[in-house]
């Protein structure tokens, strides 16, 4: 795919970012701006690991793997700009802020997370992004995080 690709499909994203099952949490990134926006869209079902345990009985995504569902959206996003397919891109977590849930996420819920840029450029580690993840109409979840995107020497 080239640069301007405004889609990143499953494959694609594998070859941008490290995560697999059970930690992979986005499954197509659409409508890629550059490195400025993007939206990634996750198909939320109860074949998912985490919920055995969160809850039995009453199955809601945690929202900590939402936080990751947005930052491995921005990942892509940055990525795919930056053309860093097959060049293990990793990832980590700085910090997160201003982070609020609003609404629980379940089995065959569809998240949508639209995430932009806030500050970074081609060429710098550290990135700063915000976004909000959706079910429809109705927010999930919104935060903002900073992250250092790195690629290993070798």
């Amino acid at each position: 795919m080239t640069e301007q690709s405004t889609t990143a499909d499953i494959h694609r994203i594998q070859r941008l970012i490290p995560h697999r099952y059970p930690f992979l949490l986005v499954d197509k990134v659409v409508d890629l701006n550059g490195c400025q926006s993007a939206c990634g869209i996750k198909n939320v079902t109860m074949n998912e690991p985490h919920f055995q345990g969160h809850f039995p009985g009453k199955p809601i995504m945690p929202g900590v793997t939402i936080v990751e569902a947005m930052a491995q959206t921005a990942a892509v996003m940055v990525g795919a700009h930056l053309q860093m397919e097959d060049k293990h891109l990793l990832v980590y977590f700085m910090s997160i802020d201003k982070c609020k849930f609003r609404r629980m996420v379940v089995p065959g819920d569809v998240l949508e997370m639209q995430m932009q840029t806030l500050r970074g450029k081609p060429g710098g580690k550290v990135w700063r992004f915000g976004g909000t993840a959706r079910v429809g109409t109705e927010t999930a979840a919104e935060a903002e995080f900073t992250a250092m995107m790195d690629v290993p020497a070798g």
